[in-house]
C-alpha cells in the first residue's frame, strides 16, 4: 500500500493536465497596450534571470565542489582577491541595471495611460483624424457604470467597444477609491472620488473579456466585476441599438438611487443619459442645489466669499437630508449657487 506522501504526489501529478485549460490572460492579452506591458514584463524578467540563474547554478556548484567530503578540492585560506572576478561580479549587474533603467524610462512614457495611442498594434499606426471612443466610467458601491456620451447611452456592469478603435476612458468614483482593470485590454488605473483619471487603450481581437476592481473597497468588492465585449463595428452598433431599445433613462434621480450600495447587480442598460451627469459626479454635485466642487474651488481661487462664504447661505433640501441620513440632526449649510455681475448664475 503506497504511503500517503506518494499517494499525494500521484494525485497532484494526475491533476496537472487540468491546468492546460487555464488562460493566463496577462501573458496572452488581446489589446495592444496590454501586449506591450506583457512584453515589458518578459524582457525585464529575462534580464534579471541573466544574473539570477547563474548565481543559483554557481551556488549549487560551489556547495558540491567544496563539500567537506571532497578531499581533492583546493584549500586556499589565504585567497582574498581576484580583479577578474570583481569585474564580473560588478560589471554584469551594472549593465543589466542600465538596460532596465533605459527600458523603464522609454516604456514609462510610451505606456503613459494619459497619452493618446500612437498605434493600433505592432506595425499599424492610428489612422489620421481617428476619433477615439469616449467611455465615462464611474465606480459605484459595488458596481460599474459606463456612460457613452457620443452614443447617448449607459450601462451597468457591461461595456463594449469596436475592435481596432482607440478608446479613451474617463474614470472616477462615487465614494471610495477603486481600481478599473480589464487584464486583456490594459493595466489597471485608479478611480478616485472628486477626481478624473484617464486611460487610453484598444482591443484588437473580438471576444468577451472580464473586467474587475483591483482595489479592495468593502464588503461587495468580490462581486464588483463586469463584462467587456470586443465587437466588430456592426456588432457594436447592434449593442448600442439594444441599449437604446431598453427605453430606460439615466436621470440624476435615477443615478442617486443607483449610487446606493448594492452587490452583484445584473446588467442594466439606459437609452438616454442626463446631460452633464459625469461632470456632476466628478464635481460632487449630482444632487439639486449642491454647489459643484469646481465652482467652490473657483471661489476659493478668487479669495473666497468672506463671512457669507464661511457661514454658507443655503441649507440642504429635505430629500438630500433624508438620503444622507440627517433627519433630526442640526441643519448643515452649504453654498448652493452664486450670482456674479459678469457671469450670471453659477450652479
Amino acid at each position: 500500500m503506497p504511503s500517503f506522501p506518494r499517494l499525494r504526489g500521484l494525485i497532484l501529478f494526475t491533476a496537472l493536465p487540468l491546468l492546460t485549460g487555464c488562460n493566463a490572460v496577462l501573458l496572452s492579452p488581446s489589446g495592444d497596450v496590454a501586449v506591450q506591458q506583457r512584453n515589458l514584463i518578459l524582457i525585464s524578467t529575462g534580464l534579471m534571470l541573466l544574473i539570477i540563474v547563474p548565481v543559483i547554478i554557481l551556488t549549487l556548484l560551489f556547495a558540491w565542489r567544496y563539500r567537506a567530503s571532497n578531499k581533492t578540492a583546493r584549500y586556499d585560506p589565504e585567497w582574498n582577491h581576484s580583479t577578474m572576478l570583481e569585474l564580473l561580479i560588478w560589471a554584469a549587474p551594472l549593465l543589466i541595471i542600465i538596460a532596465l533603467g533605459a527600458l523603464t524610462w522609454v516604456s514609462t512614457h510610451q505606456l503613459d495611460p494619459y497619452r493618446p495611442l500612437a498605434r493600433l498594434s505592432e506595425g499599424r499606426e492610428v489612422p489620421p483624424d481617428t476619433k477615439p471612443l469616449v467611455v465615462e466610467v464611474v465606480a459605484l458601491d459595488w458596481k460599474w457604470l459606463f456612460v457613452y456620451p457620443e452614443q447617448g447611452i449607459a450601462a451597468v456592469n457591461e461595456m463594449a467597444a469596436p475592435v481596432d478603435r482607440p478608446i479613451q476612458f474617463k474614470i472616477t468614483s462615487s465614494t471610495v477609491m477603486n481600481s478599473f482593470f480589464v487584464p486583456a485590454l490594459a493595466g489597471q488605473i485608479y478611480a478616485m472620488p472628486g477626481m478624473q483619471t484617464t486611460l487610453h487603450a484598444v482591443i484588437n481581437h473580438p471576444g468577451e473579456y472580464e473586467g474587475l476592481s483591483a482595489n479592495y473597497s468593502g464588503s461587495g468588492f468580490s462581486g464588483m466585476r463586469f463584462k467587456f465585449h470586443g465587437l466588430d463595428q456592426q456588432g457594436f452598433d447592434k449593442w448600442v441599438a439594444d441599449a437604446r431599445a431598453s427605453g430606460a433613462a439615466l436621470s440624476r434621480d435615477t443615478y442617486l438611487k443607483l449610487e446606493q450600495p448594492s452587490e452583484r447587480n445584473p446588467v442594466q442598460r439606459y437609452a438616454s443619459v442626463a446631460p452633464g451627469l459625469f461632470e456632476a459626479v466628478v464635481n460632487r454635485c449630482v444632487e439639486p442645489n449642491r454647489m459643484c466642487m469646481r465652482d467652490a474651488m473657483a471661489i476659493d481661487a478668487q479669495g473666497g466669499m468672506g463671512i457669507p462664504g464661511a457661514l454658507n447661505v443655503t441649507t440642504l433640501d429635505p430629500e438630500t437630508r433624508q438620503r444622507l441620513g440627517l433627519d433630526g440632526a442640526p441643519a448643515r449649510k452649504y453654498v448652493g449657487a452664486m450670482c456674479t455681475a459678469t457671469q450670471g448664475l453659477v450652479l
